[in-house]
């Protein structure tokens, strides 16, 4: 099994360094045309499924990628980005900062001691609910054989990885977040996992969005 992760593509709340969570936020043309570019760039990978967040930014890189492909398309909630509860739409970057919480940062650079905001998630609830869609597609003596293509979120993509390679907590970011659009790719045989590629772009000196 082969499995490729991507995040999804630039959307305008990312380029104003506001919060997502489980908010429906669309594409920007900026972020269709990575999903674009990257789809060229994986043209010839014959996946036998994809699975996407239902999240529109998501589910759109996803459908922009496979292109026409005829294989099955699915869409699984637990794929769909950590929430920020009341926090959703408000901006983290030092400029416009309004998050009533002072210490919110903690979300990036220690996330052991991160506190979760009113109705959002924490980060133990994301690893579980990816950690459960993990184990269920790769489980599958369907998929033994297959390429998948997944679509999903930045820290729902660090989540999946942390299931993959046992991260501990503090050490949940390591190696950044992913750039939009950018594919890790996992082979899994004989019930390991490798991480073969992680965050490749295929837009390379374009500027970085977000």
């Amino acid at each position: 099994m082969t499995i490729y992760f991507i995040r999804h593509g630039e959307t305008d709340l990312n380029k104003q360094k506001r919060l997502q969570g489980q908010s429906d936020i669309p594409l920007n043309e900026y972020g269709r045309r990575l999903a674009q570019e990257t789809g060229q760039a994986l043209a010839n990978v014959g996946f036998d499924a994809v699975f996407s967040s239902p999240l529109g930014r998501a589910r759109e890189t996803a459908e922009i990628i496979a292109g026409d492909r005829k294989c099955p398309f699915y869409t699984d909630s637990r794929l769909q980005e950590i929430g920020f509860g009341e926090y959703e739409g408000l901006c983290y970057g030092a400029e416009h900062f309004n998050i009533p919480d002072a210490d919110f940062l903690s979300f990036f650079n220690a996330p052991e001691r991160y506190a979760t905001p009113p109705r959002g998630e924490g980060f133990q609830d994301i690893i579980a609910r990816t950690g459960e869609f993990w184990a269920e597609i790769t489980g599958n003596p369907a998929y033994a054989d297959s390429r998948l293509l997944v679509s999903t979120h930045g820290c729902a993509l660090k989540a999946l990885l942390a299931n993959i390679r046992r991260t501990p907590l503090k050490d949940f970011w390591s190696g950044g977040l992913h750039r939009n659009c950018a594919v890790t790719i996992v082979e899994v045989k004989d019930g390991r996992a490798e991480v073969t590629e992680e965050g490749k772009i295929f837009y390379e000196g374009k500027p970085e969005r977000g």
